[in-house]
């Protein structure tokens, strides 16, 4: 018997068992649908950049809860959620939480982080997903077209929100898809503002298509590229709803202060004068 026969049958493999391919992790799971004080938290920020509920208004609890017909339990909940983005300003003890807007500089500080997390989540998705994520994108992709086109804005928000998910996930990296799922919910209630704009939801379906494109071909600097070039331009549409809410309150103050004038003069014309 030669020598290489004699070994044991471990020995003679464990060449092959040290060339053996190691398993990959399993990746992070998509993120999970909004939970009720989420949603009520998106519906308290939509009033806030509406200017509904106006800077330094206090958030009374049971108000809310009348108003969404809820408990104050999960309006609790959901100032708690809006406290991480700065809308309001934290609750302190025995008072109400109060109506905050970050400044213009915070906001945008939060955007080009947003951009460079949503980015490198991209260009790792393009190296990294499976054929069954990359296809599950791509579905998903499709189904937003059809969404845009019909401009039902508030399934497209759900499914822009699945979309951005998928590729957190994509990017095989915990702690990236950790940061990028925490400065989304900082910023979710600016980037929700966009799909307020005309024709919106098309123009961001075909950023996602550049995107999609570039991660489907495995293309990494181009799958970069185009998520930086979508987060620029969502910052962008932000400023232009912004700018157009700040008219629209600027004009409902003047007609306002217009109307008490016209009211005031009225009861003056009108007024008996008094008999001395």
């Amino acid at each position: 018997m030669s020598k290489a026969e004699g070994q044991s049958g471990s020995e003679a493999d464990a060449p092959r068992r040290r060339g053996r391919p190691r398993k990959r992790p399993a990746p992070p799971k998509p993120l999970p649908p909004p939970s009720r004080a989420e949603r009520l938290a998106e519906a308290i920020a939509e009033a806030i950049l509406a200017g509904t509920l106006a800077p330094g208004q206090r958030l009374d609890e049971q108000a809310l809860a009348d108003q969404f017909g809820v408990s104050r339990t999960p309006i609790r909940d959901a100032l708690r959620e809006l406290a991480g983005t700065g809308l309001i300003a934290p609750r302190q003890p025995h008072m109400s939480a109060r109506v905050r807007s970050l400044s213009p500089e915070e906001v945008a500080g939060l955007f080009v982080a947003m951009g460079e997390v949503e980015a490198s989540c991209a260009r790792l998705s393009a190296q990294s997903m499976t054929d069954a994520e990359r296809a599950a994108l791509q579905a998903l992709h499709a189904r937003m077209g059809g969404l845009a086109a019909h401009d039902d804005r508030a399934a497209y928000v759900e499914a822009n929100r699945a979309f951005h998910g998928l590729l957190y996930a994509g990017a095989h990296n915990p702690t990236l898809a950790e940061m990028a799922a925490s400065l989304r919910r900082r910023l979710t209630p600016y980037r929700t503002a966009q799909f307020r704009l005309s024709e919106r939801p098309s123009l961001s379906h075909a950023e996602h298509g550049r995107v999609v494109r570039a991660v489907l071909a495995r293309d990494r600097a181009g799958a970069n590229a185009a998520m930086l070039a979508h987060m620029s331009v969502v910052e962008e549409a932000f400023e232009t709803h912004d700018a157009g809410q700040a008219e629209e309150r600027s004009a409902g103050r003047a007609k306002g202060a217009q109307a008490g004038a016209k009211g005031e003069a009225g009861a003056v014309s009108g007024a008996k004068p008094k008999r001395v």
